[in-house]
């Protein structure tokens, strides 16, 4: 299911991947994510309602070992109990950017990709993009009158 941010929706996100979320002020909460058994840890910071030059918008960081990743207008999520993960998303015209963070500390970040990679035959891609177009392809569903109810 596809969910719109909200200060309560954070719970969800926090229950999937396993942790507590932990506000630092009123619209801003850290996640913290640890794998002992990889000796892997990242932290992510969701920020709600940040306002930009007049605009609001959501932004996820994602700070771990050697590496920081920032998905600015990120518009919805997908949390995913099966997978471990949850899918931050945001969409610019027929462009779309995931960043995917999994239960186990592990983190993907997909910028800039085309409908037409996110929308077509999966097997005909080169194997290099197929896995990014079926990661996304989920995102697909914000564009077909889905309704965030059901």
């Amino acid at each position: 299911m596809i969910h719109t941010f909200t200060a309560e929706n954070i719970t969800t996100i926090a229950q999937v991947l396993g942790t507590v979320a932990k506000p630092l002020g009123e619209d801003v909460f850290r996640l913290e994510l640890k794998d002992p058994e990889h000796d892997r840890k990242l932290a992510l910071e969701i920020h709600l309602g940040l306002t930009v030059q007049g605009e609001t918008m959501n932004m996820v960081s994602v700070y771990a070992s050697n590496t920081f990743l920032q998905l600015h207008n990120c518009t919805a999520f997908i949390a995913s109990d099966i997978l471990h993960q949850v899918t931050f998303f945001g969409k610019s015209g027929n462009k779309t950017s995931g960043l995917i963070v999994e239960k186990e500390a592990g983190c993907s970040l997909y910028a800039n990709v085309d409908e037409m990679i996110t929308q077509g035959d999966f097997t005909q891609l080169p194997e290099d993009i197929m896995m990014c177009g079926i990661a996304l392809s989920l995102t697909d569903t914000m564009d077909d009158n889905f309704s965030f109810d059901e």
